[in-house]
């Protein structure tokens, strides 16, 4: 590909993918499942206004996101934060005030996050998120995110709830599942966004596992140290990092001739 030096500079709009994503990816969607328990139990707002109002905020974030063009951290992880827990709303929603069963909203979140896939493809002919330089390409990415916070919240409750294993081991086995994905690709030579998408799946059900073991009262399987104390402790974290990722990032401007076929 030749570069045009009068090209309109494209970043990425997303961060790389290193041990600092992965950490911070975890702790968000362990603090969105506590924090939206926070709200819709702890305070009592109830689901409904929970997600009313979550998903406003989270609407603005999104506007924020996509207003800066390039990849800015303490922006992309607010929006990443709200994301998870708008997702687990939405799974909460689909099952304990329309009745859907787990495994329904299993399944129709697979069914979605196949199809998003299919027309990002379809449309931009790669779904890596190193390329992640369009308004169009962006909107794929974060409804993809969407629906994984979503999958993964039901599967993990699948798993943890109606199969009866409880937190803790819920929470060991997607951590083996994402340690054979880790192998797959290290090993064996599995594709990388093939690996990149099935890890960022199951890290929402480990986080949630966690987030629940922690927060959850002991008689029922968990720690007792309350969502209050769990959200705080993870938000801190997250806080901690964001804040040392943005002092050390450093944008790369690269000029393309055609920024939409990248």
């Amino acid at each position: 590909m030749k570069y045009d030096l009068t090209a309109t500079v494209n970043r990425n709009r997303v961060p790389e993918v290193t041990v600092q994503f992965w950490l911070i990816k975890l702790m968000a969607v362990t603090m969105g499942e506590t924090a939206a328990d926070y709200l819709a139990v702890n305070l009592g707002l109830g689901l409904t206004a929970t997600s009313l109002m979550m998903g406003a905020v989270l609407i603005v974030a999104l506007v924020w996101q996509f207003l800066q063009r390039r990849y800015v951290p303490p922006v992309y992880w607010i929006a990443v934060v709200l994301i998870s827990i708008v997702g687990t709303l939405v799974t909460d929603n689909l099952v304990d005030n329309f009745g859907v069963a787990l495994q329904s909203t299993a399944i129709a979140f697979t069914i979605a996050l196949i199809v998003t896939f299919a027309v990002w493809y379809a449309s931009e002919r790669t779904l890596s998120i190193h390329s992640i330089r369009t308004t169009r390409r962006e909107a794929f990415y974060w409804l993809a995110i969407l629906f994984t916070f979503a999958l993964g919240t039901a599967v993990g409750d699948l798993v943890a709830e109606v199969f009866a294993l409880g937190y803790l081991t819920t929470g060991v086995l997607f951590g083996a599942i994402i340690g054979a994905i880790a192998l797959a690709y290290y090993g064996l030579g599995m594709n990388a966004i093939l690996a990149f998408w099935l890890a960022y799946i199951f890290t929402r059900p480990l986080g949630a596992s966690f987030g629940d073991l922690l927060s959850q009262p002991t008689e029922y399987g968990g720690l007792g140290f309350g969502t209050i104390v769990t959200s705080l402790l993870f938000l801190a974290s997250i806080a901690g990092l964001v804040a040392h990722m943005t002092i050390v990032h450093k944008p790369v401007d690269v000029k393309f001739d055609e920024p939409s076929q990248i």
